[in-house]
């Protein structure tokens, strides 16, 4: 699918005077709403919303800084008010519940909605929650080179400065399990959208989430352990960077929680194993009250 196409599946919401891309499938069936990951955009799940169509709604956006939605210059980009915003924008929606579905940068902005679920502000019910590849307990994660690099208060803005398309895909194919699934196509796409805006120009701020998962480490982990809604671990077991001991680490901290484990795959398994992440993720749901 070509960004026109996806840009044409969507709209623009106005959350806290910025344009935020979004795409809400509405039924009578339950909401999933879906959380994106670094440096891509709400595509990472197109290959994923056919499995769905039938079985479930869902909202699916792009964080503001990324892919379509506004970039502005003046802009803090903590997961914090990511938060906030994905939050606003299901209000918006006039969604009640949902299934809260996160892959790599989204799972910390999960964590910050759970913490405040915690805390008693759910003015959006949250059914389930899946964690999906991120590096949540950020001292286990494998951090590329490039990562540290990016999120350097001072040195980061010149790393962006030297990024190209091809170092991009160089990078995204390091960490696809088998290289050949890693759609030339799809990057050139994920490339545009970052791009998009002068996306370059904020990419330095963005990139320092990583420091924020240090930062606000006591504030989001402990609250793992204090989950008390049905949550899913489910993880590509070669990924280079959040590697499986996050998430034998989540497992043994969320109370009950299920890990399911996807083999031969990547960073991204919702690209290069769409079909069985799909039906993991959905069988999980399913089996919920």
């Amino acid at each position: 699918m070509n960004l026109q196409e996806w840009k044409a599946k969507g709209k623009y919401t106005k959350v806290y005077g910025h344009a935020v891309f979004n795409i809400h499938h509405q039924t009578n069936k339950p909401t999933i709403a879906f959380l994106h990951g670094y440096p891509s955009a709400s595509y990472d799940y197109y290959k994923v919303l056919p499995f769905l169509s039938t079985n479930f709604s869902y909202i699916i956006h792009d964080h503001l800084g990324f892919g379509l939605s506004d970039k502005p210059a003046n802009y803090s980009y903590s997961l914090l008010e990511q938060a906030e915003i994905a939050i606003e924008l299901w209000k918006q929606s006039d969604i009640k519940e949902i299934h809260l579905v996160s892959h790599d940068y989204g799972t910390t902005v999960a964590n910050e909605i759970i913490v405040r679920k915690l805390q008693g502000f759910e003015p959006v019910k949250i059914k389930t929650v899946t964690f999906c590849n991120g590096s949540m307990h950020i001292e286990l994660a494998h951090l590329k080179l490039v990562q540290k690099l990016l999120k350097h208060p001072t040195f980061g803005k010149y790393i962006v400065a030297l990024m190209n398309k091809r170092t991009f895909i160089k990078t995204m194919q390091d960490i696809w399990f088998d290289k050949k699934l890693c759609d030339i196509d799809e990057m050139n796409e994920l490339w545009n959208l970052l791009m998009l805006n002068a996306g370059k120009e904020v990419l330095h701020k963005i990139s320092q989430y990583n420091n924020e998962r240090v930062k606000y480490w006591h504030r989001w982990i402990p609250a793992l352990s204090q989950l008390d809604i049905p949550t899913h671990i489910l993880w590509a077991q070669q990924d280079p960077i959040a590697v499986k001991a996050i998430a034998e680490q989540l497992y043994q901290e969320i109370p009950n929680a299920t890990y399911t484990k996807i083999n031969n795959c990547g960073h991204y398994p919702m690209l290069e194993k769409p079909e069985e992440w799909s039906k993991k993720m959905m069988e999980f749901i399913n089996l919920q009250p």
